[in-house]
């Protein structure tokens, strides 16, 4: 496996791109008038003719241990022996995600798949019904990593790049196939829970109308105090752990919209009835400790990998704690992973199994990390 990597900092590559490259997959994070800048794009497929290029808008850009803001950053890969396929549908397209998780896996050849990396639209797609209608349709033994597109902390539009078509609504899905590709994935995220467990009451997919039967806003602007003028921003600064009946393992959810008349709120995923739900907050430490346990994670996952390329998808709510410091969690990613090439974006939202239940799902406030290798 070959790794090219370079942003596009003020107009300028910090490495020149490549003549003609045979690279079969090409990763793009970053600033939406670059991505949406035809320039750019005729340089990228002159530099790789032969690629599938799939990116998105993002709450900052990850190259190696660098978190850059309002750049393109850039990661090419050619496979020794392995292949990707890449197909895109959009949510508007369709009439519920059921039947877009359906077109999307319909383009998929499925013989020797190994792996989905999705990349979706992080505010008109719910996450977790994304994800669970792709496992329906997918191999049982296919796992899925990815993230939901950023847009910093404005939650107003975001857009997912797939070759030519550069929109909002748009979810990628890219297959990766053969015998010698070996994949790691893990997630963790550090935050605490505080407070009373309560129960969710009332509740339809992402949308939580009802805590202990009461209004869900008005309960959680209680908690919120003087950061509820601040809302939806300052909600990532206080996500709801939420767990199924039956389950122990929670999954962390954030806030992407309120409605004020309605006293609901609207998460990144889905937000079950009769399942208990906890306040969470963090602080540096905790946070990159999770992020030191999702390398761990991934490399546990599949103990014989080398890694040639870690993605690390990371939620803006963990940048708005670690404020100066974000760096210091992909330091301590690096360091597990040997420091061989890193990419990736924050986001709002995670994709990654959970290890309880062997089944994928979305998360928010996570690091979320899928290893790559070839190496035999």
């Amino acid at each position: 496996m070959e790794i090219f990597q370079s942003e596009l900092v003020d107009k300028t590559w910090t490495k020149t791109l490549p003549l003609k490259s045979s690279a079969h997959w090409v990763l793009a994070f970053g600033n939406r008038e670059l991505i949406k800048d035809k320039h750019v794009l005729d340089q990228l497929q002159t530099a790789f003719p032969q690629a599938d290029i799939v990116g998105c808008t993002t709450s900052g850009e990850i190259h190696g241990t660098q978190l850059f803001d309002h750049s393109l950053c850039v990661t090419a890969i050619q496979f020794e022996s392995s292949c990707i396929f890449c197909a895109s549908a959009n949510i508007k397209d369709y009439q519920n995600t059921n039947k877009l998780a359906a077109a999307l896996v319909a383009q998929l050849p499925l013989h020797e798949l190994r792996h989905v990396f999705v990349l979706a639209d992080g505010q008109l797609i719910n996450g977790s019904a994304l994800v669970n209608s792709l496992s329906q349709y997918l191999p049982i033994h296919v796992a899925i990593t990815g993230g939901l597109a950023g847009d910093g902390t404005d939650f107003k539009e975001t857009q997912i790049w797939h070759n030519q078509i550069i929109a909002s609504g748009l979810v990628v899905i890219c297959g990766i196939y053969g015998e010698h590709i070996k994949i790691g994935h893990g997630h963790l995220g550090g935050w605490k829970a505080f407070g009373p467990e309560r129960k969710i009451t009332r509740a339809e997919d992402n949308i939580l109308y009802e805590i202990d039967g009461r209004p869900a806003l008005g309960l959680y602007k209680e908690y919120l105090g003087e950061f509820s003028n601040q809302l939806p921003a300052s909600a990532l600064l206080f996500p709801l752990a939420v767990t199924q009946a039956g389950s122990t393992e929670p999954v962390v959810r954030t806030i992407l919209s309120i409605d004020e008349a309605k006293q609901t709120m609207c998460f990144a995923g889905d937000v079950p009835e009769g399942a208990s739900c906890q306040l969470m907050r963090s602080n540096y430490e905790n946070l990159v400790e999770g992020a030191n346990g999702a390398a761990l994670q991934a490399l546990s996952s599949c103990a014989d990998i080398e890694p040639e390329l870690a993605i690390l998808i990371s939620c803006v709510g963990r940048r708005l704690v670690l404020a100066q410091r974000t760096e210091e969690e992909l330091e301590v990613v690096a360091e597990e992973v040997n420091h061989c090439p890193m990419a990736g974006f924050y986001s709002y939202g995670e994709i990654s199994p959970l290890l309880e239940l062997g089944r994928c799902d979305v998360h928010n406030q996570t690091m979320t990390i899928t290893l790559l290798s070839e190496k035999k």
